[in-house]
Formats: C-alpha cells, sequence, structure tokens
C-alpha cells in the first residue's frame, strides 16, 4: 500500500532538498520506545479496583416503576423509553483501565468520555488525553417502526462490568425491555491500546426501520499535544483503508470511500483508530483545521468527522470492531497485523520500502546499545555516509575530469561562439576522447535522492524521538531553542535553533568547496547566478528547519559536516588530479570506439548542422 496524497510540507522539503542535490549537479559533484512490561497480578488486582462502576449506576432497578413514568417515556421515546426508567437514566460513568490506557465510558450515549494514555505526557507536562471534556462524541442515529429518529448520544445505557481472563468486558445496553436492547461492547486486556468493541442488537426486529440504515457518526476535536503547533498540524491527518488494502489520507476538505476497513484520526504522535471486522460498505470524511494563526497559541489541531451507514441483517446490527486509542509508534502498530503501520508517514514507494525495511530496523539496533538517540542518530549517519562513500568518490572524480578539461572547453566555446551546433558537436567529441562525461557525475549523485527523503520522512515520524533530549535539545522531536525572540520573523518564528544553524553552516562550507573554485569561471548565458545560488540555499535551509525536528537538523548537520570530510579525503589523498590528467592526454591519442547512443547523436547532430547550412544558404 501507498499513500496517495502527500503533505506540502513534505513536498517542499523534498523541493528544497531535491534544488540543493540538483546544483551540486549543475557542478558535477555529489552533493525510547516505552517497554512494555509484564503485567504482573499485583497490576491487574490494582486495575481491577480502578475499574469501577460509579455508585449512582451499580443498580439495574427501575427508578420509578409506575406505569405513569414508563407511559412518559415511551411518549417521547417509543419503545426505548423503557431505558429512561431504569438507574443509568441518573447519569454517570464506568471506568475500565490496564497498565497503559484508562478509559471512563458515559452511560449516556454509551461511548468514551474520557481516554488518557498513561505513560504520556504533554510538551507542558500535562498527561496525554486524547478525549476530555467533550472533545469526542460517538452517535448512531436511527429510525423506528412508529417513525421516530433516535440518536444515542441523548439515550442511557445500562452499564454491566465483567472480568474474565484478566481482560475487562463492559457491556453498555441500551434497553427496549430486560432481554431487548441495542449494546456496545468493550473489552480490554492488559498491555494492550487495542480494544475489541462490538455494536449488537437483540429482539429489535420489530422495532428497528430496516428500510433505513443506522448511521454511526464518529466525531474527534484533537488536542494539541507539541510545543510547535504549526508543526503537530503538518503531520496531523485523517487516514482509512479501503477495498482490502489501499489507504489514502486526508489533511483538509472531505471526502468518501467504499469498502472502509479502517478509520483514523492521527495527531502526529498519537492516533485514535477504529478498526471493523466486516468493511463498512461507504463512509464519508471530513478534516477541518483549527488553526488560523500559527502564532496564536491554541488548544486544538484539526476537527475530524466520519460518517458511517451500518446494515441491517434480519433487522439486527451485528459489528465487530476494534478501538485504538496511543501512541503513533510504527513497532506496534506493526505487530498488531492490520496494516496499521501505515498510518505512519513514511513516505510513498521507494522512500517508504527504505524506511521500513533499513532505517527503521537499523536505528532500533542502535538505540539499543547506544546511550542516548542523539547519538543513535549520528551513528547511522556516519554509517549512512560512509555507505555512499562511493558514490560521492564517482562524483567527484566527475568533477575533477571537467575541471581539468575546462580550459579546452572554453577554447571551443570561443571558437564556435557563433555556431552553437557545432560548438556542442566538438565538445561531445572532446568528452568522448577523454573518457569523461558530466552525466558520470549525475547519475550517482542522484541515486542519493530516496535516501535524503526517507530520512527526511523518517525523522518526524520517529515516536522513539519524542521528548528525548540531547545536548541543549529537550526533545528531537521538536525544535530546539537557544534563545527566544521577543517577536516573530515571518516563515522564521518566535525562536533560536541552533542546529539548523549548523546545519546551514556546514551546507554552505560544502558549496564552497565544491562550486568555489568555479566561480571565476564565465557565467554561462540563461544560467542562474550560481554565487548568488550559494548564499541563498543555506538562507533557505535555516528558515525551513528552525520549526523542524531538532532530531532531523541534526541528522542534516551531522551528514553535511562528514560529507565534507569524505571529500577532503578524497581530494588531498586519494584522487591525483596530476595523474588524471596524464591519463585524459593519453585517451585522447587513442582511436575512442564510439557506444551506439553516442554514435546515433553525433548523427543527428551532424544532420541537423548541414540542415542548418542549407537554410543559410537560401
Amino acid at each position: 500500500m501507498e499513500e496517495k496524497k502527500i503533505d506540502i510540507q513534505s513536498i517542499i522539503g523534498f523541493i528544497l532538498i531535491g534544488g540543493i542535490l540538483l546544483w551540486m549537479l549543475y557542478n558535477n559533484t555529489p552533493e525510547e520506545t516505552p517497554t512494555e512490561e509484564t503485567t504482573t497480578t499485583e497490576q491487574i488486582q490494582e486495575n481491577t479496583q480502578e475499574s469501577q462502576i460509579s455508585e449512582d449506576t451499580r443498580s439495574s432497578e427501575p427508578v420509578r416503576n409506575d406505569s405513569t413514568a414508563l407511559a412518559d417515556a415511551q411518549r417521547r421515546l417509543g419503545a426505548f423509553g423503557y431505558s429512561e426508567t431504569l438507574s443509568s437514566a441518573q447519569g454517570g460513568t464506568t471506568t475500565i483501565s490496564n497498565d497503559l490506557l484508562e478509559l471512563k465510558i458515559s452511560n449516556k450515549g454509551g461511548y468514551i468520555e474520557e481516554a488518557r494514555l498513561k505513560n504520556f505526557k504533554t510538551y507542558d507536562s500535562i498527561p496525554v488525553h486524547l478525549i476530555k471534556e467533550g472533545n469526542a462524541s460517538m452517535n448512531m442515529s436511527f429510525s423506528t417502526t412508529d417513525g421516530r429518529t433516535l440518536n444515542t448520544e441523548n439515550l442511557y445505557f445500562e452499564p454491566e462490568l465483567t472480568e474474565n481472563n484478566g481482560s475487562q468486558i463492559l457491556s453498555m445496553k441500551l434497553k427496549v425491555s430486560e432481554n431487548e436492547y441495542l449494546e456496545y461492547r468493550y473489552a480490554m486486556r492488559p498491555g494492550e491500546y487495542m480494544l475489541d468493541f462490538s455494536i449488537r442488537s437483540q429482539g429489535l426486529t420489530g422495532v428497528l426501520n430496516t428500510a433505513e440504515n443506522p448511521v454511526l457518526d464518529w466525531k474527534l476535536k484533537g488536542y494539541r499535544h507539541a510545543k510547535s503547533i504549526s508543526y503537530e498540524n503538518r503531520y496531523t491527518d485523517l487516514i482509512y483503508e479501503y477495498d482490502g488494502g489501499d489507504d489514502d489520507n486526508l489533511s483538509s476538505g472531505d471526502d468518501e470511500e467504499e469498502n472502509v476497513s479502517y478509520i483514523a484520526y492521527r495527531q502526529h504522535f498519537f492516533s485514535s483508530i477504529l478498526l471493523t471486522d466486516t468493511p463498512f460498505k461507504s463512509a464519508k470524511f471530513e478534516v477541518e483545521n483549527l488553526v488560523d494563526d500559527e502564532e496564536v497559541d491554541t488548544v486544538f489541531t484539526k476537527t475530524f468527522a466520519s460518517s458511517i451507514p451500518l446494515d441491517l441483517k434480519a433487522g439486527e446490527l451485528n459489528y465487530d470492531m476494534n478501538w485504538y486509542y496511543g501512541p503513533s509508534d510504527y513497532k506496534i502498530l506493526n505487530d498488531y497485523d492490520r496494516n496499521l503501520d501505515e498510518i505512519i508517514p513514511l513516505g510513498w514507494g521507494i522512500f517508504g520500502w527504505i524506511n521500513k525495511y533499513l532505517f527503521i530496523p537499523f536505528f532500533a539496533f542502535l538505540a539499543g546499545f547506544l546511550p542516548s538517540y542523539g547519538l543513535a542518530i549520528i551513528a547511522m549517519t556516519i554509517v549512512v555516509r560512509i555507505v555512499l562513500s562511493p558514490v560521492t568518490y564517482k562524483s567527484y572524480l566527475s568533477q575533477a575530469k571537467m575541471k581539468i578539461l575546462r580550459p579546452e572547453i572554453n577554447e571551443i566555446s570561443e571558437k564556435y561562439k557563433d555556431n552553437a551546433m557545432k560548438k556542442q558537436q566538438e565538445t561531445m567529441k572532446l568528452y568522448s576522447k577523454a573518457g569523461a562525461s558530466p552525466m558520470s557525475g549525475c547519475l550517482p549523485a542522484l541515486m542519493q535522492i530516496p535516501v535524503f527523503y526517507a530520512l527526511f520522512q523518517f525523522f518526524p515520524s520517529a515516536f522513539q524521538l519524542r521528548q528525548k533530549s540531547f545536548l541543549w535539545a529537550d526533545d528531537l522531536s521538536s525544535y530546539d531553542t537557544i534563545a527566544e525572540l521577543p517577536f516573530t520573523i515571518p516563515f522564521y518564528g518566535d525562536h533560536v535553533s541552533l542546529f539548523p544553524i549548523l546545519a546551514s553552516i556546514a551546507i554552505f562550507i560544502y558549496m564552497m568547496m565544491t562550486t568555489g573554485q568555479n566561480m571565476q569561471a564565465q557565467q554561462q548565458p540563461g544560467m542562474p547566478n550560481m554565487k548568488f545560488l550559494m548564499y541563498l540555499s543555506p538562507l533557505i535551509m535555516l528558515f525551513f528547519f528552525n520549526n523542524y525536528a531538532s532530531g532531523l537538523s541534526l541528522y542534516y548537520f551531522t551528514s553535511n559536516l562528514i560529507t565534507i570530510g569524505i571529500m577532503l579525503v578524497i581530494k588531498y589523498v586519494i584522487i591525483d588530479e596530476d595523474k588524471i590528467h596524464a591519463k585524459i592526454q593519453e585517451n585522447k591519442k587513442k582511436p575512442k570506439k564510439q557506444n551506439r547512443f553516442t554514435r546515433k547523436f553525433q548523427e543527428m547532430m551532424e544532420q541537423a548542422e548541414e540542415q542548418q547550412k542549407k537554410q543559410q544558404k537560401r
């Protein structure tokens, strides 16, 4: 599977990286996961004590058993008026929890009123809540045979909490009678963020109107959890899987799809997911961005909404589903074997494959024995650069050859300055005789683009980096701060991050090494001013990464620093330009057998030249 929509910020980052690489090519250069503890008997007992029904919902006896109360309720709600006469109609919640997650389910509506992740804090040390204070709802609207349209969010369910082999099972029943009801059933196991969830009805064949399907509406307004609202919002999306394997994402606007098997509200590092064993025949989605001004402090990021028609079978409902409330951690989601790893924005196509099968396991290996995640980033960067060093060598070798041939290329340009076709022909002949080609430097450098972009996607999505410190950065998943500004600079922010500054300086030095020696060369007509670009690109990098994860800036700083070292070694230790020059001159004296492509290209050039001469004679 692959994501079919790409976040606009990722595209900008990709273009920026690609732009720097293309500049290099123009000059013929390359360029904690929380440990899940075993649940002990003591923990199970503690969780059982925590999981309790509120005092005002323990009794299932009717509050008023007189016919007047029942008649009044049935006049308003029809057959479901019976539920209004039970003690659960007085309100209350039921709590179920394990060592990772605590949920409070309300009698009114039967849905989760509060979802708290026990092991995580927000950027300002507040417990992470995915649901609290009415930011989420789940409502099922349905019609009855007596012409009523009812909404479960306004009706009262009767709770019943039991335990089975360490799992807590909560049955929430919206009753028509003691043995006829609509049931929401939650089952929570120890040590898991995933719950079993089912919607079933019993004895409602003559109550529910089969001509109209019930509609399940699930909404959530995402709380802000990270320091940078703009950065968190960039990776906050609605993702859904459909047709048994395809997936798509929605950052804003609305969409509709058929055969949907799961819906995920991803809030960067945390997700709320609804999965179904029987795919929904159709579903409508809507996402609204709540951040009007990223410079203004805000509580919420985006609003998610899904509308799902449910099928009645023989007049009854029967859906087996799951809820997931937990971290957007690749390892945890991938272990469920439900294609939930696609929720993590690792990149599409080859970029995602590189991350899944190379960088994620390799980074986990390094983080397993190194004392900090910052050192793991540096170690992985060193290995990546060493592996790519042969590519760097080929690109630099091509640059050296082109540098040696430059005087002769300039001579050809001057000689045939009035005949562009002839100049191109002679230049190609020179390349062929000398055994040099501009493409020999471009192709190796292009091979690095998938690696660069894969890592550009990897670091912002690495849950392990969340709230992990390194040197002056207190959170590698967010920007580092060495100074707060009393004002906001457009596109830059209200703070100064050091890692982007270091990365920009390293890029500038690298470009000076690769292009500085050519600055005095004649500027090609129609080509951009390379000296201007040399100063502009690091500046763009500085502004772009000031609000990005410091782990990503640390990688680019380390990568460019290592590349500078490798190029110095290649230039002063490995490559001997005098020997290269002698070899080129020797190659020029030998008859060079042209390959089919070169021969065909030269023939085309000659034909074009002949045609040009004929036109000039007319």
